[in-house]
């Protein structure tokens, strides 16, 4: 159940992300007098689930759902209508815009996409405001198992990573992951530690938090079908030991329940003064399904309205941010990064279910924010590809020829093509 809503969700956001990123492209399209042929929800290879012509676009779904698309007339894209492009060009044709509208067309979608983000950060923050665990020298913080074959102590107060100061344990624990050097204060002293490659191996195989506030294992969440739903566990109960261990913090509880081999696990846990004995048939590898009420030690940060839009922005920055940085991991196979790059299939498994609406949007932002910038990479077949043939052409005074434009457009098609079958494969599945 939970994954056909966790399949639900992804697909939602898709399409109103696809839509959006369609839109940037229809808009300017329509505003410089091109033909739009068509706009399709997910590709409909063969055959359409719906299709109605208003004007001069088909509107539709496809059945293919992965992604969709956009038919300006007169532009080489992924339909490859060689007989549309061997006629005259129409005035009404994407080749006879003038290069800088052709630009504008083909960045809309990315445009949208970064808008989207921020606005949505925009928001979260003006609503919510900014929720955040601090890193500070008065904040108790412990370090999980391969943390410390690394070399951090529990208690270690983290400084900076890599000479950027840290003032956030959700940072903390990218930060190290994309970093090379750590300072933190230990017993009065500024202690260095350094990362090697090897190091970055081990905490990404294994998917460590790495960095832990000290908090006591109160129950914020039960995930449904685990079991934690299964024993009767629920939002506001304390988890007093596990397989007959005494358990006094989230930290400890985590530890534990990585180290269990199969078996039966005893689970005890207090409701209002309540005692409960409980047991599982726990498998090497399981999870409880429980996720820790951090709401004790959590900081908030409130922005007024207009607060709210250079707030907004800082995290649609950062957010892009990380994401080219992570590619320093991804591309040293010394790390193993590439292992965690997922399709669609892995990011269904990988993703939490969002249990609030602005949960759903958060996760939407930092992916139309991943979906813009992906797009603009200069690879043909993508937006960007279509980019960087605009700049040559702007550039240089004359269009490539339509014979290289074709053959890139097919490379490039199925070189995405065989990236996503080979994530899929052998990292999804």
């Amino acid at each position: 159940m939970e994954l056909l809503l966790k399949t639900g969700q992804f697909l939602l956001m898709i399409s109103i992300l696809v839509i959006l990123h369609e839109f940037g492209h229809y808009i300017p399209a329509k505003l410089f007098k091109t033909k739009v042929e068509k706009f399709f929800l997910f590709f409909d290879v063969k055959f359409a689930l719906f299709k109605k012509k208003i004007g001069d676009t088909t509107w539709g779904i496809g059945w293919l759902p992965l992604g969709g698309y956009v038919k300006i007339a007169g532009m080489i894209d992924e339909s490859m209508d060689r007989e549309q492009m061997a006629k005259p060009a129409q005035p009404w044709e994407f080749r006879s815009k003038p290069a800088w509208q052709r630009l504008i067309i083909m960045c809309g979608g990315v445009i949208v996409n970064f808008l989207l983000g921020w606005l949505i950060f925009v928001g979260v923050v003006f609503k919510h405001g900014d929720n955040f665990v601090p890193v500070t020298k008065d904040t108790p913080v412990q370090y999980d198992s391969i943390a410390k074959v690394i070399g951090f102590k529990d208690k270690d107060v983290l400084l900076s990573v890599d000479g950027e100061s840290i003032d956030r344990i959700q940072e903390a624990r990218i930060e190290i992951l994309l970093g090379d050097q750590a300072k933190v204060l230990r017993d009065g002293q500024e202690v260095d530690i350094n990362f090697s490659s090897e190091h970055k191996k081990m905490l990404l195989s294994l998917q460590p938090g790495i960095i832990y506030p000290v908090v006591a294992p109160y129950v914020d969440f039960v995930a449904p079908d685990s079991h934690a739903q299964e024993i009767g566990l629920k939002a506001g109960d304390l988890i007093t030991s596990f397989d007959g261990q005494q358990v006094s913090s989230w930290t400890q509880l985590v530890e534990l329940i990585q180290s269990m081999n199969t078996g039966k696990i005893g689970v005890q846990f207090q409701r209002n003064g309540q005692f409960f004995d409980k047991e599982i048939n726990f498998s090497k590898g399981d999870i409880l399904g429980v996720r820790v009420d951090y709401n004790k030690i959590m900081h908030t940060e409130n922005f007024s309205f207009l607060e709210s839009f250079g707030a907004g922005y800082h995290k649609a920055v950062s957010t892009l941010s990380l994401q080219i940085r992570q590619f320093k991991l991804i591309f040293n196979r010394d790390t193993g990064a590439y292992k965690q790059l997922h399709g669609p299939v892995g990011i269904i498994k990988q993703t939490p279910l969002s249990e609030s609406i602005s949960e759903f949007l958060l996760r939407m932002a930092v992916f139309s924010i991943w979906l813009g910038f992906v797009n603009i990479l200069p690879i043909p077949a993508l937006d960007g590809g279509h980019v960087m043939f605009l700049i040559y052409e702007m550039i240089v005074g004359r269009k490539p020829s339509q014979k290289v434009l074709e053959l890139a457009q097919v490379i490039g098609f199925f070189l995405m093509i065989g990236l996503m079958l080979a994530i899929t494969v052998f990292n999804d599945l």
